[in-house]
């Protein structure tokens, strides 16, 4: 389908990027993305996604907004705060590019349900807080065949990965379940804003490579992110 006037002019300097083009502008067009928390990982997942021109955008949240998410959650603003996550992201992809389809599901994902939500998209962005969801989107995603872009953050640290069909699974990364009690939440030991910011942008990038094609996607491979050191270190996995 051509673009139209607006969208040649908004997508511009992407149509003369080498390497992506009207070619890889059009995959981005027809793509369907699934985006699993519209918090802080999900919030510039969701918007660079959306500014891209990904054709429709998917987004999973049980939650409404809190006045604390505002320090990290930059979809979401002070006015809307009460309001479910899910209309306050739609409101924001609205706002921004009206050429992106938005589709709100206000649900908490489960064991029962996450296939059902997989099974619509082309691709999944998971930025929940919390190992067992991932745990449960990684299991649906590989039944689906769907590739995962799989995100976390804690304190001042992040890291990224991408699970694709036939490459190393979420169970090669973690063979076993953690200890909950292991795993501290954000409430209990916080998390610097920024480094959702960067954590959920290389997670856009990771699904825009994934959609034209570009680049080699982190398959196999961890990154992570060190906020007070500004360093990034890669470790491979699933390699046999």
């Amino acid at each position: 389908m051509p673009f139209s006037p607006d969208e040649t002019r908004r997508y511009a300097r992407h149509l003369v990027l080498r390497g992506v083009g009207g070619e890889g502008q059009q995959k981005l067009k027809a793509a369907s993305v699934l985006v699993v928390g519209a918090g802080g990982l999900g919030s510039p997942v969701i918007a660079y996604l959306a500014a891209a021109g990904v054709g429709r955008l998917g987004v999973i949240d049980h939650d409404a907004v809190g006045l604390s998410n505002l320090q990290r959650q930059v979809l979401h603003r002070t006015d809307t705060v009460g309001a479910p996550k899910v209309e306050s992201a739609g409101a924001f992809v609205a706002a921004l590019n009206p050429f992106v389809a938005f589709t709100p599901h206000q649900a908490r994902i489960t064991q029962d349900n996450a296939a059902g939500f997989v099974a619509g998209y082309d691709l999944v962005a998971d930025g929940t807080d919390n190992f067992a969801t991932r745990r449960i989107v990684a299991a649906a995603c590989a039944a689906a065949g769907k590739p995962l872009v799989s995100g976390a953050v804690s304190m001042f640290d992040g890291q990224v990965t991408v699970f694709v069909p036939g490459g190393p699974g979420f169970r090669d990364l973690y063979p076993a379940d953690p200890d909950e009690a292991d795993l501290p939440a954000c409430e209990i030991v916080g998390v610097l804003g920024a480094v959702t910011g960067v954590v959920g942008t290389l997670m856009a990038m990771e699904a825009i490579k994934l959609i034209t094609g570009l680049g080699e996607p982190l398959v196999g491979r961890l990154l992570l992110y060190d906020g007070r050191a500004a360093r990034f270190t890669e470790l491979a996995y699933g390699a046999g």
